[in-house]
């Protein structure tokens, strides 16, 4: 049953591929539930910099999600401090993870944004929900 106020929905991820409503996305990206960012950058988390998260951060959530590819690594202090800095949730895990939170969050109606980092490995699971 798909009953999700948003306009974005994460639909399915596969190996470094998430579908998005209709398309897929093979590149990372800013997914919330009124807006879609899909010229993001990083192609890693250690490509991850300041510049990227303050377009998170003009973006306004109240929690991010921060897929870091297929496994789960924590970006740097600073810049984990500078989301805190700024009010914002920040939540790590990997990709296929966060496109799954992602859902139920939006299904929930918060402002959440959803940081997601495709490095071309394999993500663990081929359905989102």
């Amino acid at each position: 049953m798909d009953s999700a106020e948003g306009a974005y929905r994460i639909l399915g991820y596969s190996d470094g591929e998430i579908r998005i409503n209709d398309a897929r996305y093979s590149a990372s990206l800013l997914v919330s539930p009124d807006i879609l960012v899909t010229e993001w950058g990083p192609t890693s988390l250690e490509a991850l910099t300041s510049d990227h998260l303050q377009t998170v951060s003009e973006l306004a959530p109240e929690v991010l999600l921060l897929g870091t590819g297929a496994q789960q690594s924590f970006p740097g202090r600073e810049l984990m401090l500078s989301l805190m800095r700024g009010g914002i949730g920040l939540e790590v895990m990997d990709t296929a993870s966060a496109c799954r939170t992602y859902n139920v969050l939006m299904s929930e109606g918060r402002r959440v944004v959803a940081a997601l980092i495709l490095d071309g490995g394999e993500l663990t699971g081929t359905q989102g929900r």
